[in-house]
Order: structure tokens, then C-alpha cells, then sequence
């Protein structure tokens, strides 16, 4: 991680009341939501648990909600879960829950059936993404469904999505692999830009 867990979250604070606007106006973005939702949803049938890790303001479990039988979101940020829980009152959800952690330490125990993360683990270095997998997948979901910027081919900073000075991307080999060691079969490979995918892992 190029940055403190504090570095960010002070970060996503900031910026947190504006992010919805500033962040997801992308087609590579919108493309990569729809993916983890359709993968996600795949595994649902109305009872299941949803942990949203690095959930930001909550794009991807409150979209979930109406199809889990609950939702626990994660995130470092308290500005952005503070979002989270607005647009879920807005929304009159009932079956969420928020609350801070991170990816190795999701301060999370319960049973949970499908783990979802969207643009967030691309903070952390190969061996902290190793590690956080190790970490979701020892909580014992059928599945996880990863959107974020990942490299299928070479990095070019030129490109969208990737700022070298706060994020450090994995290849998409390394994220395969991590799936793997952690007991995951790769049931999906979605590359939607050079620089952005969406993987996903059932138990095996």
C-alpha cells in the first residue's frame, strides 16, 4: 500500500459527498458495476449474506439489497459510509448494516455467503491482495465477485484509472492466482479495459 490506511481514509472523506458525481460517469466504471451485479446476483436467491467490502458509498450492496436477504458493508472511510447509510435511508433498506474495516481485517465473523468488491482493492500491494483474499475467503462465501483496475496487459499510467502515485495494481495473473491459493476456482474473466476487470471465484 503506497499510502497509510489513514492517508486514505482521510482521502475518500473529502470527497465523499461528491464522489457518485465525480467517479462513476465513465462507461468503463458503469460497465464494471453492471458486471459485479450480474455476477453477484447470479448467486442470490433472496436469503443469502452480501459483505461489500471497500464499499464506498454504497453503489454495489444497496443495489444488491432487494435480492440478498442482508448486506454488511465495509469501508475505511467514515465520510463514505456516512453517504452509504443516507442513499439506505433514502432507499427505506432495512436489511444492511455498516460499519469500518478493511480488507484484512473485515471486522466481520458472521456467515456470509457472497463477498463483493468494486474499485477499492487496487490500493494494496500484491502481497496485502494476497492476503486479503486469504482473509474473505476464510469467511467461507460460495463466492467472490472483484471489479477493480487490473492489468491485462502492460501498465501505462497515460491510460484511465491508474495513478501510480496512490494505487498499485495487480495483474490479472497475480489476482488469478491469489483466487486460487485461497481455494477459489476463476469461474469468469471479464476484461473490460486494458487497465479494469471483473473476476470472479467460486469455492471449490
Amino acid at each position: 500500500m503506497k499510502k497509510s490506511i489513514d492517508e486514505h481514509a482521510a482521502r475518500f472523506d473529502e470527497v465523499a459527498a461528491e464522489y457518485d458525481d465525480e467517479h462513476n460517469q465513465t462507461d468503463e466504471y458503469r460497465a464494471c458495476v453492471s458486471l459485479v451485479l450480474d455476477h453477484a446476483r447470479d448467486a442470490l436467491s433472496g436469503t443469502e449474506t452480501v459483505l461489500d467490502v471497500g464499499c464506498g458509498t454504497g453503489a454495489i450492496g444497496l443495489s444488491l439489497a432487494e435480492d440478498a436477504g442482508s448486506v454488511v458493508f465495509r469501508d475505511i472511510s467514515e465520510g463514505m459510509l456516512d453517504e452509504a447509510r443516507r442513499k439506505a435511508d433514502e432507499a427505506g433498506l432495512e436489511n444492511v448494516a455498516f460499519g469500518e474495516g478493511t480488507f484484512r481485517e473485515p471486522t466481520y465473523d458472521d456467515e456470509v455467503d457472497v463477498v463483493v468488491s468494486n474499485f477499492a482493492m487496487h490500493h494494496l500491494s500484491d502481497e496485502e491482495k494476497r492476503e486479503a483474499i486469504d482473509v474473505l475467503g476464510s469467511l467461507g462465501p460460495d463466492r467472490i465477485v472483484l471489479g477493480d483496475v487490473m492489468f491485462f496487459g502492460e501498465p501505462d499510467p497515460a491510460e484511465p484509472f491508474y495513478s501510480p502515485e496512490v494505487d498499485d495494481p495487480s495483474t490479472v495473473g497475480h489476482l488469478a492466482d491469489c483466487f486460487t491459493d485461497a481455494g477459489y476456482a476463476l469461474i469468469a474473466v471479464e476484461p473490460v479495459h486494458d487497465q479494469v476487470g471483473v473476476l470472479v471465484g467460486e469455492r471449490v
